[in-house]
């Protein structure tokens, strides 16, 4: 692990390759998990200010689960609130294409120019995790390996796409320029030191 502007960063985020590939997925992390999206403690009021305009991307299951629950749940589990999940365990925000590729209904609505609020940061990350305790201060990024990855790390090896850039959006998004530009610097070290 390796410090910049005092968040821990796990040296897996450097040593890794990684790029979605939903045509072999199926964009299945929206489906399967033990827990919601993680999300940060302003995304659960940004949830709720814009469910009326995402809702009508869902289907009865997702709204019931929704109407049931809120647009949040506490997971004891992760000591978090996370999306609320669905009766099968999926996110309450998925949709189906018509080739069944789960998609996340709120980055739809966003990218239909209809809310400006991409999704919750934690999913743009993946699969990098953030683990924060509040209380101290403390912030650590981990890589979370997760089988159904595989093919997103065979993608980013056959590519050549570190996971740092394949994340810079979100990383910017989450932590700013500064840290990224510090980020790709030691991945840049990273990357001569594997060379020698």
């Amino acid at each position: 692990m390796f410090m910049i502007n005092n968040i821990l960063v796990s040296d897996e985020i450097l040593e890794k390759k990684f790029c979605c590939n939903l045509a072999a997925c199926k964009g299945v992390c929206c489906v399967e998990g033990d827990y919601g999206a993680p999300l940060e403690p302003e995304e659960r009021e940004i949830l709720k200010a814009i469910y009326d305009k995402v809702e009508p991307g869902l289907d009865d299951v997702s709204r019931d689960a929704i109407d049931a629950n809120g647009v949040e749940q506490y997971f004891p589990g992760m000591n978090d609130y996370g999306t609320t999940l669905r009766p099968d365990g999926a996110c309450a925000f998925v949709t189906f294409d018509e080739s069944g590729m789960a998609l996340c209904g709120i980055e739809k609505k966003y990218n239909e120019g209809i809310i400006d609020f991409k999704k919750p940061l934690s999913c743009e990350l993946y699969p990098i995790r953030v683990n924060r305790d509040r209380e101290v201060g403390f912030t650590a990024l981990n890589y979370d390996e997760w089988e159904i990855c595989t093919p997103a790390i065979m993608n980013g090896e056959k590519l050549g796409l570190p996971l740092v850039a394949f994340a810079k959006e979100a990383l910017i998004r989450g932590f700013g320029e500064e840290f990224y530009n510090a980020l790709e610097a030691a991945q840049e070290f990273y990357n001569e030191k594997e060379k020698q």
